[in-house]
């Protein structure tokens, strides 16, 4: 018989300042090693289908909406949400907080995409709380990569690229367009919003549109979930997420002693190969885990790739 899904053993509202409430929950064995998973987007507050996942070789595992997305209160899709408090180093310190809140005294760090960026930002804030990491379609958000998903990756979709630069008036310069994207999300008609979100996933959908998973994962979420997605998502970027160029890269060797599991597909045009490249290349304890054939999303090649780590972790 197939085991029972699993199901929250507790979960919470965290009141992490600001006029800001964190949702959080704990599923699998509460005696289990503590991993916090980091979701991605940023704002892609998805938990329900990593609970299997990362509760199958017996963690505790912790998962928690960022600011501003989810469950998580107040939401950004609301243009009234102060966005001005919410920066990675907002959500580096309500990481530490609710660890704090649950009484974990280090914990396996687990993310992917956006998410690995916030949990490589954590864990080198917070070594001496981190037990081992793990990482999926592993990114740094630095500027190059967020100027070859948004622009380079024109070269590749044109037709999209085109219609993702029409989204913003008329002028804006390229350097300027995620920007641009931020104030129309921040717009007080709810009809510019709804066309900007609209137009940012149209061109997240056509990145992934070679790959196996979802044929559009952006465009098929709801309508509150999207512009909270792309309210954030161009708040971040167009501030190149409040991190000095290729910090968490030139400073990986905080991470010695930490174990780690970085797992990526060849063919990610989303977040290229080369950042996990050289992040291993500058942190001795990292293993760098490269599927072949699979892409930014999740596969049954990635699946199997982080049910080994995690057994090595448990």
């Amino acid at each position: 018989m197939p085991a029972e899904p699993a199901v929250p053993t507790a979960s919470g509202m965290l009141d992490v300042g600001d006029g800001n409430r964190v949702h959080w929950e704990t599923c699998g064995d509460p005696a289990g090693t503590p991993l916090v998973w980091v979701h991605g987007g940023p704002g892609m507050a998805t938990t329900e289908r990593w609970r299997d996942r990362l509760t199958a070789h017996g963690h505790r595992a912790v998962f928690f909406h960022q600011r501003g997305c989810g469950r998580s209160t107040p939401n950004a899709a609301d243009p009234a949400t102060d966005l001005s408090v919410n920066t990675t180093a907002h959500l580096i310190a309500d990481m530490e907080r609710l660890r704090a809140h649950l009484g974990i005294e280090r914990w396996v760090v687990t993310g992917g995409s956006w998410g690995s960026t916030l949990g490589l930002a954590y864990a080198q804030a917070h070594p001496e709380r981190v037990s081992a990491i793990v990482l999926l379609a592993v990114t740094a958000t630095r500027r190059r990569e967020i100027d070859w998903l948004y622009s380079g990756l024109g070269r590749i979709f044109p037709e999209a690229a085109e219609r993702f630069r029409a989204g913003v008036p008329a002028g804006t310069r390229r350097e300027d367009v995620l920007a641009a994207y931020s104030r129309l999300m921040d717009d007080p008609d709810p009809r510019v919003r709804a066309r900007a979100a609209h137009d940012w996933c149209a061109w997240e959908d056509a990145v992934l549109s070679h790959e196996d998973g979802p044929a559009k994962p952006f465009s098929g979420s709801t309508s509150a979930e999207r512009l909270a997605l792309v309210r954030i998502c161009a708040h971040y970027f167009s501030h190149g997420a409040w991190l000095d160029e290729g910090v968490l890269i030139r400073e990986a060797g905080k991470l010695a002693g930490i174990p780690a599991v970085l797992i990526h597909g060849r063919v990610d045009l989303a977040g290229p190969l080369e950042t996990a490249w050289e992040l291993v290349k500058n942190w001795p304890d990292a293993e760098l885990v490269v599927l072949e054939g699979s892409g930014h999303q999740s596969t049954a090649a990635s699946d199997a790739a982080l049910s080994r780590a995690l057994r090595r972790f448990a």
